[in-house]
């Protein structure tokens, strides 16, 4: 099934959010604890849990716990509460560059979020207006570019570890759903020699395992040259080479940034767009509230109110 979208309010009315940082989470063995930004709504109870995973761009706070705040307030404001690590990969830690890891710190990435759901505990003692709100049976995971990749892992992707050759099965069950924006696809010749060589991991990334239900959103001209020789249709492979239910937006004219989901009115977004950042915003959040939470009409009223075929944002489509 496929349609038209635009930007068109499906929510309702924000409300105030309250957000906490960084709550540091004890983390033994780990080049540094492990630090996260929680985003909640001041009101509501019961209230589902997004892990939102940063992506490794440039910048120096962006990929951190202090990124991507048009997702999380927009997410927060509008009933969830969203967990943003910061992972070891991030340029405010600085950490050594010959670690066996570095520099994406794949398998770290996935396990900070592992931890973060081992340690609900901690962060309501560290945020006591959340405590007794949490509803710890509806949590999803989101991912933008590496942090799509770190999604990916938890929600059943799989990959061969290149330091000693066994396959790696990170996936969460807790986990009920995922979206992933601008992630990585498959390994093989669909990488540059680049990509090959300096992050070899994702050579053998294989979604035939990841069963969890899951929206891959992409931008029909994020081409992302230093990975991948394929162009945009590289960023399809999670949704056209995993188990369905899976669903993906394409957004047209959209670049790696997806119109500025990183950051508000960042330097790295080359695509800038405001409208195209509230269709992510409004897609997601109908997606994931519906996914937990089945029967609710959010993801279908959603569609329904972006599908306008006169200046079409993208389109959606569903296995």
């Amino acid at each position: 099934m496929s349609e038209s979208t635009h930007a068109v309010g499906t929510t309702s009315a924000p409300t105030p959010v309250l957000s906490v940082s960084p709550v540091v989470l004890p983390t033994p063995g780990r080049a540094v604890d492990l630090q996260v930004r929680v985003s909640a709504p001041v009101t509501g109870d019961e209230l589902p849990i997004i892990l939102l995973s940063h992506g490794h761009g440039y910048s120096n706070n962006l990929s951190s716990l202090n990124g991507y705040a048009p997702l999380a307030n927009f997410w927060a404001a509008h009933g969830f509460v969203v967990i943003q690590p910061t992972h070891l990969d991030s340029r405010t830690l600085s950490l050594n560059p010959d670690d066996p890891e570095a520099p994406l710190y794949w398998r770290s990435r996935a396990e900070d979020m592992k931890r973060i759901l081992d340690q609900l505990d901690t962060i309501e003692a560290a945020v006591p207006q959340l405590l007794g709100r949490l509803d710890r049976s509806r949590v999803a995971v989101a991912g933008h570019s590496m942090g799509g990749h770190t999604a990916s892992l938890l929600l059943g992707a799989r990959l061969t570890d290149p330091h000693d050759g066994t396959e790696v099965n990170l996936a969460e069950p807790r986990i009920k759903a995922g979206v992933l924006l601008a992630a990585p696809g498959r390994g093989g010749d669909a990488l540059t020699t680049f990509a090959a060589e300096n992050y070899s991991f994702l050579l053998t990334t294989d979604f035939s395992k990841m069963t969890t239900p899951t929206l891959v959103v992409i931008g029909d001209k994020d081409a992302s040259p230093h990975l991948t020789a394929r162009g945009a249709d590289w960023f399809t492979d999670p949704y056209f080479l995993s188990p369905g239910p899976k669903t993906m937006l394409t957004l047209f004219d959209a670049e790696h940034g997806l119109g500025g989901v990183a950051g508000y009115d960042v330097a790295e977004t080359t695509d800038e767009s405001p409208e195209r950042v509230a269709a992510v915003q409004q897609l997601t959040w109908a997606y994931l509230r519906t996914e937990l939470y089945p029967g609710d009409p959010a993801w279908q009223a959603a569609r329904d109110a972006l599908a306008d075929g006169t200046n079409p944002l993208g389109r959606v489509e569903s296995r």
